[in-house]
């Protein structure tokens, strides 16, 4: 594994085709995601030679703790069908390392457990539009040790990811015959996570989309418990403000007008994202709106995921004004092929390149760069012209 790239490809020979189609897939066509990688690749790097880079390191601050690296690993739901115990094997590994974690309120892992385990982690909630199970969930969040709460808010209804059931994944997943021979074709999941898991734990369940216990991945109730997410608006979120005492980040941000009432309303951060793809088809990338993003937020952490695969891709995003960025496929692809190490590795490759990248672009430290590193492609003009090589909202 030499990039993080490699991890796809080893990993659809360890997973089920239902199990990898979930992680890949993306909401219709695919128009979003695949976009998110172009608008990377449509900004090239303009490096500064001669610059003395001997003493560059790439740690960054976050909400005031200190992290050696400037990504982290983004929420995914149901990791704990990837590897065994995904969920701990990201978290694990991402506390080893020092860069940030996020739990995702879809994990099959309980929040408890998780945060013993690596106690720095950030949880991710999703949120119906109930202030009774909003409250208790808080409660609880507060009560494990979360500091750092994530709130997800582009996800009102479901996005129509076809491409799952195209690849025989479904929720509730259905028992079938093509099921029963997706997961004997391949043996190393099928004892090393489905069996292990069912001899160790029992069937999976929701663990940490509410206060109580969820519905288990095979019941009906998964559809219901996921229902009523269109109730959700501002009013919750300015509520949620009020009760919770530690760090709030909204992630699904796409617009700077939105950007700029999650300020008002006292948000911490927020993660400009539209869900790697998964929810709107033809969203615009998260890129592309970064920089006026980071115009609106002010004094707001600004975090960014979606389509992001290489060191490059992490400085370009920190160029346009993110402070950090989430990576999410990837590592749930590494946590699949090799476990933890596999994750570490990861991370690894990934800590490399934006180091080696960062000499090679003369800076030694991710707060030097800004557009004037930049070069867009379609333009034909350097960024750092259009804004007197000031980083944008700073």
């Amino acid at each position: 594994m030499l990039a993080l790239e490699d991890f796809e490809a080893a990993a659809k020979r360890v997973l089920p085709r239902p199990i990898f189609g979930y992680v890949a897939g993306a909401a219709e066509d695919n128009q979003a995601r695949d976009d998110n990688r172009r608008a990377f690749e449509e900004l090239a790097l303009v490096p500064r030679v001669l610059c003395n880079v001997a003493q560059r390191q790439q740690g960054v601050t976050l909400f005031g703790t200190a992290y050696r690296s400037p990504f982290g690993i983004a929420p995914m739901g149901i990791a704990a069908l990837s590897a065994y115990r995904g969920d701990l094997v990201l978290a694990r590994a991402a506390a080893r390392a020092g860069i940030p974690a996020v739990l995702s309120g879809s994990s099959l892992t309980r929040l408890e457990s998780v945060m013993e385990a690596a106690p720095g982690t950030w949880f991710q909630a999703y949120l119906p539009g109930t202030p009774e199970r909003i409250d208790a969930l808080l409660q609880r969040v507060a009560a494990a040790g979360v500091q750092t709460l994530v709130v997800t808010v582009d996800i009102p209804v479901a996005g129509n990811r076809e491409n799952n059931l195209r690849s025989g994944f479904s929720t509730p997943l259905r028992p079938s015959l093509r099921l029963a021979w997706d997961g004997a074709t391949r043996p190393r999941w099928l004892f090393g996570t489905l069996l292990r898991t069912l001899l160790r734990h029992g069937m999976p369940h929701f663990e940490n989309s509410f206060a109580e216990r969820g519905a288990p991945i095979l019941s009906s109730r998964v559809q219901r418990d996921f229902a009523a997410r269109d109730h959700f608006d501002w009013s919750h979120l300015e509520g949620i403000r009020r009760q919770w005492r530690g760090v709030l980040v909204v992630k699904g941000i796409l617009s700077p007008l939105d950007a700029a009432r999650a300020r008002q309303l006292g948000a911490d951060g927020i993660v400009v994202s539209n869900h790697g793809g998964r929810q709107l088809d033809g969203a615009v990338a998260p890129l592309r709106v970064l920089p006026a993003i980071a115009e609106e937020a002010g004094d707001m952490t600004v975090l960014l995921d979606s389509g992001v695969r290489r060191g490059t891709d992490v400085l370009k995003a920190l160029a346009l004004g993110a402070r950090a960025v989430f990576v999410g496929r990837p590592f749930n692809f590494a946590a699949a092929v090799d476990g933890e190490a596999g994750v570490d590795h990861a991370i690894d490759l990934l800590r490399a390149e934006v180091d080696r990248n960062l000499a090679m672009l003369g800076v030694n430290g991710c707060a030097a760069l800004g557009p004037q590193h930049l070069f867009d492609r379609r333009a034909g003009w350097a960024l750092g012209a259009a804004t007197g090589g000031q980083r944008p909202g700073g």
